[in-house]
């Protein structure tokens, strides 16, 4: 059954991204969100930045005259709780809304520490992916090292309260914050969240800095990715908010589609030179590795390969 074979790419893709990510980062005893560096970007807005850790996201608090917004939880819910004290440093306002750009253990499984009154929203996509793969997502992490066991042991996975299919606006109190979905592409259900009067945007997993974009299985697409960016440049935001690395500007969506554009072009030859997978996997990963030498994570170049030869 398809939803066999993607579990066991689950399984094999995530095992490997695990171990290589706590091997690069072996001085982290656990993927934490840290306390007392929070940062302003904007009079309403603020992060908790990854540090570069892997598996800890950017997470945004955004404060409105009558409520707040957060962005992703961190992975289980002693990060959940940190996040919390972070909010409670810059405001006393209620935690109105949970936004989960998506449903991946470090994104959104700290839902259950937020207040009851908190209403959390996604899309629908990812409302339905989260029901279909969160435990046994939960399963493969907790199998990777004791200390992320030990983050999700605890973790009880909490249903979205508003959902939309495209697009949805919630005001803050004097602030417009646009929740938008487009289809998939690193996972079925990214979720980006902009605010247009501060042209200020959190991509999730979509956009990242300087690290390989990431396409841990058959649901993921190269092409889906490539017009989601595409989508985001168009929103003409003048901040970004990668999923992981540092807060910059629309150069960071731009190198990323140079990089997929790249990749798909050179994988479309490489199928109109009749190259099977193998041959192109072993024509294109050294060329991939040579020119962004300078990004990490260059195991997920395979993917995105394998990704675009079956897509295209």
């Amino acid at each position: 059954m398809h939803i066999i074979s993607n579990l066991n790419i689950f399984r094999q893709t995530f095992c490997l991204f695990i171990f290589l990510s706590l091997t690069v980062n072996s001085n982290a005893d656990a993927p934490m969100v840290k306390a007392g560096i929070t940062k302003q970007l904007t009079d309403n807005v603020y992060i908790i930045p990854d540090n570069r850790i892997s598996l800890v996201p950017n997470i945004g608090i955004i404060v409105g005259k009558e409520s707040i917004m957060v962005v992703d939880t961190g992975m289980g819910p002693r990060n959940a709780e940190l996040v919390l004290q972070e909010v409670r440093i810059i405001s006393d306002l209620p935690v109105a809304y949970l936004a989960i750009t998506h449903f991946h253990p470090e994104h959104g499984m700290g839902a259950q520490s937020f207040p009851a009154e908190t209403r959390i929203i996604v899309p629908q996509a990812q409302k339905l992916e989260l029901a279909e793969k969160g435990e046994s997502y939960i399963d493969f992490f907790s199998g990777m090292s004791p200390e992320i066991s030990e983050l999700l042991s605890e973790v009880k996975l909490v249903s979205a309260d508003i959902t939309f299919e495209k697009e949805i606006s919630v005001d803050l109190g004097g602030l417009i914050v646009k929740l938008l979905y487009f289809h998939a592409a690193h996972t079925r259900g990214d979720m980006f969240i902009y605010l247009p009067d501060q042209k200020l945007l959190f991509g999730g997993d979509i956009i990242v800095d300087r690290f390989f974009p990431i396409m841990p299985d058959e649901d993921s697409s190269v092409l889906g990715w490539m017009k989601s960016l595409k989508k985001l440049k168009a929103l003409k935001p003048e901040i970004v908010v990668p999923g992981h690395g540092s807060v910059s500007d629309v150069s960071l969506i731009d190198q990323l589609s140079i990089y997929l554009a790249a990749m798909k072009l050179k994988v479309s030859l490489a199928k109109r030179n009749e190259l099977s997978l193998e041959e192109t996997l072993q024509l294109l990963i050294p060329q991939f590795q040579r020119s962004y030498s300078h990004w990490d994570d260059p195991h997920w170049i395979k993917n995105a390969i394998e990704r675009l030869y079956a897509e295209i």
